[in-house]
C-alpha cells in the first residue's frame, strides 16, 4: 500500500509539472471578474488531471498486483477499474469546464449524475440501512430509496467539493484528511482494496498539492473537485454497505463541512430569490477570508493576496478537524455521530451569522 502511495504522489507531481509547461495558455481563459476569484495573474485550473494520472497510475498497478497473485495483499479487485470508469463523465466534464469555461453547470451535473447512474448500475451500490429503526424499515421495503440516496451523495458530493474549493489547499487538504479517515476505518475492519484506493488517492493529491499550497501554480478545477467528491462518494458508500459494523452516520458526519456548506448556500440564495447555481462571494470560508484572516503588509498587490489567500485555509482546515476527529473515534456509534451532525450545523450557522454582522466568535479570532 506504501509503494502504491509513492506511485501515485510522484507520478501526480510530475504530471502537474507537465500540466504547467502545458496549460499556461489556457489559464487565461478563465474570467476575471468572476465573485470567486481571489488570486492574480492566470494560473492553470487542470489540477485535477494530474491527480487522474497519479490515481489511475496506482489504482492500476493495484489491480494488476492483485491480479498477479496480490503478494501485497493490496485486494484491488475488478472493482477498482469500474471505479475508473464510474468517474470519467464528471471528471472529463469538469476539465473540459476548466480549459473552455463554456460548460454550462447543468450539463456538469447531468454528467454527474451519469456517473452516479455507471457506479449504482456496475457496482451495485445504494445505502443499505440508516441505523435508525424506522427508516430501516423503510428501506427494506422500498429498496429503490437507497439507491436513490446512494444517487445523489455520487450526484452531489463533487459539487459540494466544488464549493468548498476556494483557496490553496482548502478543498485539497480537506479530500486527504477524509481520504485518511476512511482509510483508517476500512482497515479497522479489514477492508484493505478499500484503504489502498483512499490512501493513493490522498498521495496523489498531496502531489497536486506540492504546486498548489502555498505558491498557488496550479489549481485543481473543477476536474480535481469531481474527482475528491467521487472517489469519496464510491468510497463511502463502499465501506457502509460492504461493513455492517461501520455506521452510515461516519461517512456523514466526515463530510459534514461540504455537505452543510452546499445546502445552507443553496437555502440562503433561495430565500434571496436567486438561482443556487450562481456564484456568490458569500460562502463561510470566504467570509473568513474577508472578515478574520488579517491584512498583509506588503508592497505588492499579488503577494499581499497570496498570503491572505494562504491564510485562510488552515481555518477551515481546523473546523474539518472538528468533525474528523469525533468521526473517526465514534466510527461504530450512530447516536453520537448525528449528534456531533447537529451540533457542527448549529456552530456552522452560529457562527456565520455572526461574521455577516461582523461579531466574530473568539474562537474564530486569529
Amino acid at each position: 500500500m506504501i509503494w502504491l502511495s509513492f506511485v501515485a504522489f510522484l507520478s501526480s507531481v510530475l504530471a502537474a509539472a507537465g500540466v504547467l509547461r502545458w496549460a499556461q495558455d489556457h489559464a487565461a481563459n478563465y474570467g476575471r471578474a468572476v465573485p470567486q476569484r481571489f488570486h492574480y495573474g492566470d494560473v492553470p485550473r487542470l489540477g485535477g488531471l494530474a491527480m487522474l494520472v497519479g490515481i489511475a497510475l496506482s489504482w492500476g498497478l493495484g489491480r494488476l498486483t492483485t491480479a498477479m497473485g496480490d503478494s501485497s495483499s493490496l485486494r484491488m479487485d475488478s472493482w477498482v477499474l469500474w471505479w475508473l470508469l464510474a468517474l470519467m463523465p464528471a471528471v472529463v466534464g469538469g476539465m473540459v469546464e476548466d480549459v473552455t469555461q463554456r460548460l454550462a453547470p447543468r450539463f456538469r451535473l447531468l454528467l454527474s449524475l451519469l456517473t452516479a447512474v455507471l457506479a449504482v448500475s456496475m457496482l451495485g451500490l445504494q445505502l443499505p440501512r440508516l441505523d435508525l429503526p424506522w427508516l430501516d424499515a423503510l428501506l427494506a421495503t422500498a429498496p429503490w430509496l437507497g439507491v436513490g440516496i446512494a444517487l445523489l451523495a455520487v450526484t452531489g458530493l463533487p459539487h459540494a467539493f466544488n464549493i468548498i474549493d476556494g483557496y490553496n489547499g482548502l478543498a485539497g487538504m480537506v479530500a486527504i484528511i477524509v481520504c485518511l479517515a476512511l482509510a483508517h476505518v476500512a482497515l479497522q475492519v479489514g477492508d484493505r482494496g478499500l484503504a489502498a484506493v483512499l490512501v493513493s488517492t490522498a498521495a496523489a493529491t498531496g502531489g497536486f498539492l506540492v504546486w498548489n499550497y502555498p505558491r498557488g501554480m496550479l489549481f485543481a478545477g473543477d476536474g480535481g473537485a469531481y474527482i475528491w467528491g467521487g472517489v469519496i462518494a464510491l468510497a463511502s458508500l463502499s465501506l457502509v454497505q460492504r461493513n455492517p459494523q461501520v455506521s452510515p452516520w461516519f461517512p456523514m458526519l466526515l463530510l459534514i463541512y461540504p455537505v452543510w456548506e452546499t445546502v445552507f448556500s443553496m437555502y440562503r440564495k433561495l430565500v434571496r430569490g436567486v438561482s443556487p447555481g450562481v456564484a456568490d462571494a458569500l460562502h463561510f470560508h470566504q467570509l473568513i477570508y474577508r472578515r478574520i484572516v488579517r491584512r498583509v503588509l506588503h508592497g505588492d498587490a499579488a503577494r499581499r493576496m497570496l498570503k491572505r489567500n494562504n491564510r485562510t485555509s488552515p481555518y477551515l482546515w481546523a473546523f474539518t478537524l472538528l468533525t474528523v476527529v469525533p468521526a473517526v473515534l465514534f466510527w461504530r456509534y450512530t447516536p453520537v455521530l448525528i449528534g456531533f451532525c447537529l451540533l457542527f450545523m448549529v456552530l456552522y450557522v452560529m457562527a456565520y451569522l455572526a461574521i455577516i454582522r461582523f461579531k466574530v466568535p473568539g474562537w474564530l479570532q486569529p
